[in-house]
């Protein structure tokens, strides 16, 4: 079965940057669509982005929309999320999740344990 582990998270400054990672084991992620999600204590869970099995296409909430970065590095069995001018709003806990198939889906079958971002001064 496919195992998702964040890693990555910390405690940065506003303005900061953080680079997320989510590798795989027991598939290969290539064979996926990923998304980031975070969630606040006491807020509902919110898509960050989401990465074709390709990579050839991507999505971004507008709450990250050009400060986020997703990748992915199939060689690697991995996917990055690229965290820059970072806010105390991002503050929250970040997972990665994954479905079989080619493009962005609406729900996901598999989740990683997340990993904490805090961003604070």
């Amino acid at each position: 079965q496919l195992q998702l582990v964040e890693s990555g998270g910390g405690l940065v400054q506003p303005g900061g940057s953080l680079r997320l990672s989510c590798t795989a084991s027991g598939n290969t992620l290539d064979h996926y669509a990923i998304g980031w999600f975070r969630q606040a204590p006491g807020k509902e869970r919110e898509g960050v982005s989401c990465i074709s099995m390709s990579g050839g296409s991507s999505k971004y909430a507008d709450s990250v929309k050009g400060r986020f970065t997703i990748s992915r590095d199939n060689g690697k069995n991995t996917v990055y999320l690229q965290m820059n001018s970072l806010k105390p709003e991002d503050t929250g806990i970040y997972y990665c999740a994954a479905r079989s198939g080619w493009y962005c889906p609406a729900a996901y079958d598999y989740w990683g344990q997340g990993t904490q971002v805090t961003v604070s001064s």
